[in-house]
């Protein structure tokens, strides 16, 4: 016995639109990690703008190492946010690279890129 053959359709590969209600889901949840995003970014940028003024100058260390401290924990959060939005199919999978990204500079600064006294 032999199974029939569909005919290929020719749209197969075109996605179906999304309803207005998964749209509004996605805007919210991108918004949502923009915001975290800049935020994380701001902290990052700070750690790095940290210079102290000389050997004596141990706080601004401690400000720079506590923003990209600060910063690391934001970044976890915004994933494990990314990883909802993506399972639940609100947003792609690309918006992981964000926090992996501003997770590497933020370990970078507590690590190789510290300020020295």
């Amino acid at each position: 016995m032999t199974s029939p053959v569909r005919p290929p359709t020719p749209h197969a590969d075109v996605r179906a639109p999304r309803p207005p209600r998964t749209r509004i889901a996605s805007a919210l949840c991108a918004l949502v990690l923009t915001l975290g995003h800049l935020v994380t970014a701001y902290l990052t940028l700070l750690a790095y703008a940290a210079d102290p003024a000389g050997p004596w100058d141990s706080e601004t260390v401690a400000h720079s190492n506590f923003a990209a401290g600060t910063a690391l924990a934001l970044t976890a959060v915004t994933a494990g946010l990314s990883r909802v939005f993506v399972k639940a199919g609100w947003v792609r999978r690309w918006w992981y690279a964000v926090p992996a990204g501003l997770a590497v500079a933020a370990v970078l600064r507590l690590t190789l890129l510290a300020p020295e006294l």
